[in-house]
């Protein structure tokens, strides 16, 4: 029977205890959803198990193809530039994909809401709520019109308002998007976090929220995360097809 390649997960790493604890939590229900790949889990930082680490173990099991997917939401440095640099120093008995990045999908989207209904939200509360996206922030003017694309389609399904926010980097921070939906005239304000994994930037956000009605969690391991992962995986083996068969 033929063996599905590994999907190595590869993340940021923090020094927060709390966002290495969340990923291995997502990778927990991305097993769930797919039992039968074998998914690893590493850091580019901060907490083991290291990419070049995991990636070496992996060559000493025999493994031979590996799916790399950056556990990130925007296609910024990280993904541009040192995944890409660490996966050039994989064992070349290697075979490795790198998938793209998480965002943006409309599963995403849905895991937002989740997160907004948990923290008290209802459907019937969306034409009267503005919607703060606040996002880690980036120097990438890529990422940063992705995020703004991402409130604009938002908007359309139903919020009073959207307005994107990032915690570094980029204006507005979430404080100023918070006042900004006050004067538009939104009933209530909610700040959704477009970010995977507690840490510093998320307590940033945490921290530009207190002028809000509502603070949603973190998106973490919700099961939308773990099928747009899983999507992402599934996309990078279908390229590979496609591109063997041109």
């Amino acid at each position: 029977m033929h063996t599905p390649p590994v999907l190595l997960v590869i993340a940021h790493g923090s020094r927060d205890p709390r966002h290495a604890a969340t990923v291995h939590a997502l990778v927990r229900e991305v097993r769930t959803q797919r039992p039968g790949v074998r998914v690893e889990t590493a850091f580019l930082d901060f907490d083991i198990p290291s990419v070049q680490g995991v990636l070496e173990s992996l060559a000493a099991d025999g493994v031979r193809d590996v799916v790399a997917l950056p556990l990130l939401l925007t296609r910024a440095f990280h993904a541009k530039s040192d995944i890409p640099a660490v996966l050039r120093e994989a064992p070349r008995s290697l075979r490795i994909r790198q998938a793209d990045v998480l965002g943006p999908s409309p599963l995403l989207l849905t895991a937002l809401e989740r997160r907004l209904y948990e923290a008290g939200l209802t459907p019937a509360d969306k034409p009267t709520t503005g919607v703060v996206l606040a996002s880690a922030g980036s120097s990438d003017p890529e990422a940063i019109a992705v995020i703004a694309d991402i409130a604009r389609e938002w908007r359309h399904t139903g919020w009073c308002a959207v307005r994107p926010a990032f915690a570094s980097a980029s204006l507005p921070r979430t404080e100023d998007a918070v006042r900004e939906l006050r004067a538009l005239g939104c009933a209530r304000v909610a700040v959704a976090p477009y970010v995977l994994a507690p840490g510093r930037l998320p307590d940033r956000i945490a921290s530009g929220a207190t002028g809000a009605d509502v603070l949603a969690d973190v998106l973490g391991p919700a099961p939308e995360v773990a099928r747009v992962l899983l999507r992402r995986y599934q996309t990078a083996l279908v390229r590979e097809l496609a591109m063997a068969g041109a």
